[in-house]
């Protein structure tokens, strides 16, 4: 497993104030701010550099009884992350959720949000969506994606997630 780092330009959070200039933006961040997505997107409490240096210099994966946990040490105190408190401190409430959808899956939906381009492959882009679906898909990547890719392409991880909150 490769090791767990901190990487600046993560964490980041939305701002989803309906636009002023741009009537196309209006429909998309309405369905963001009536989306239990929001909290995860625009909370912003303080949060302090160091912590964070210190939480990924420390970090280190592990599975204990078939779980994977992140276990880290900040300020002298240890920290253990889970995928339930991660869905209970985000306020998900999808418990039994999808992880990710089936391929075929993934591209008919896709294709009913005007993606374009679709091929058999699983690596999706921003680029192939109208201005209105790129700006939902930027704001999961910028806030909720372990970026492995370049900025404007998403695994089918990422194209689930996108699909489930279209699809409530």
């Amino acid at each position: 497993m490769a090791a767990l780092k901190f990487v600046d330009y993560h964490n980041m959070v939305a701002y989803l104030e309906r636009p002023t200039d741009s009537d196309d933006f209006t429909e998309i961040v309405d369905f963001l701010n009536a989306n239990p997505i929001r909290y995860a997107l625009t909370v912003n409490p303080t949060i302090y550099v160091s912590c964070i240096e210190q939480f990924w210099s420390t970090a280190k994966a592990q599975t204990i009884n078939e779980e994977t946990q992140i276990h880290a040490l900040v300020d002298g105190k240890k920290i253990v992350i889970t995928e339930s408190s991660v869905r209970r401190d985000l306020q998900f409430a999808d418990e039994d959720g999808t992880d990710c959808l089936p391929t075929t899956t993934i591209f008919e939906n896709l294709k009913l949000m005007g993606y374009e381009n679709l091929s058999d492959k699983l690596t999706f882009f921003k680029s192939y969506f109208s201005h209105q679906w790129k700006f939902l898909v930027h704001t999961i990547l910028q806030c909720l994606s372990p970026k492995k890719t370049a900025w404007n392409e998403f695994s089918s991880n990422i194209a689930s997630a996108i699909i489930c909150l279209a699809t409530n």
